[in-house]
């Protein structure tokens, strides 16, 4: 386990880590062939670690969303909330998942710029709002994503993984969590 995976509070040594936790890092790690620094910072806390994979692992496995969707709404939140470890470990999986190299850096400084359909922009307009302003979100919102062709269950997984990605980016930041050197060079 890397040391250097966050800054502000200690990564737990690995025997300290309980037996579950140890065997989910080691299959991130031979997934991945490098253990993302998101999974020894979480082991922080072991009953945070996994009611947050557990809440990860559902947006991902049992949405409605298409997962190159699911990494587009991750970088466009994490750019908003200047998350730097979110914006370069989704990024690269966004590169992988939607075949496209520039697209995590366009979505992470202004997914205006990018080159988008018009739902996937009204999708991360609403994201952008979500982010920003919470208490401004109406059903006039909710009723634009369905205009734009998404349906009940999209609008709640959009609105699930945009607001599990906005806590995930404050813990990220404030615990200072460094992305990997190899999510730099993925998908490029």
């Amino acid at each position: 386990m890397n040391d250097d995976a966050m800054g502000r509070f200690p990564v737990p040594d690995r025997e300290e880590i309980p037996e579950d936790i140890r065997e989910r890092i080691d299959e991130e790690t031979e997934d991945a062939g490098f253990t993302p620094n998101v999974f020894p910072a979480f082991a922080y806390k072991p009953s945070h670690f996994r009611a947050f994979f557990a809440y990860h692992d559902a947006l991902v496995d049992d949405s409605a969303l298409a997962r190159e969707e699911i990494e587009m709404l991750i970088v466009t939140v994490s750019g908003v909330n200047d998350c730097l470890y979110c914006v370069v470990a989704h990024g690269a999986l966004l590169r992988i998942f939607a075949d496209a190299p520039k697209l995590a850096d366009q979505l992470a400084t202004n997914h205006r710029s990018a080159d988008l359909s018009d739902q996937h922009r009204e999708m991360l307009e609403y994201a952008e709002k979500l982010t920003e302003s919470p208490g401004k979100i109406g059903d006039s919102d909710l009723e634009v994503l369905r205009e734009a062709g998404f349906s009940t269950e999209e609008i709640w997984d959009i609105t699930s993984v945009v607001s599990v990605f906005n806590l995930s980016n404050r813990m990220a930041t404030v615990a200072d969590i460094r992305p990997n050197d190899e999510f730099y060079d993925l998908g490029r």
